[in-house]
């Protein structure tokens, strides 16, 4: 006699019951995370930025100053010359 027995696929088996409550909550809880570190990146941006701006300024400061001290070298040497 022939006996049919069914295996399920993996596809269909599961160990245990999902409950999607609680699926639900862990996908919440990844994007909470995912914006979190999504602020975090934005903000450290936003400082860095800041960072390059403040030295860009002071070597255009240097620069210029730099630049007033020759030319003054100059005018001197000329009104001396």
């Amino acid at each position: 006699m022939n006996q049919i027995v069914t295996i399920p696929s993996p596809a269909t088996a599961s160990a245990a019951p999902t409950d999607h409550r609680t699926e639900g909550a862990q996908m919440l809880i990844h994007e909470a995370l995912a914006r979190s570190r999504q602020r975090e990146a934005e903000l450290e941006a936003r400082q860095y930025r800041r960072a390059r701006e403040l030295t860009a300024g002071r070597r255009w400061a240097q620069l210029a100053a730099r630049a007033q001290r020759r030319a003054q070298v100059e005018r001197d040497r000329v009104a001396a010359g």
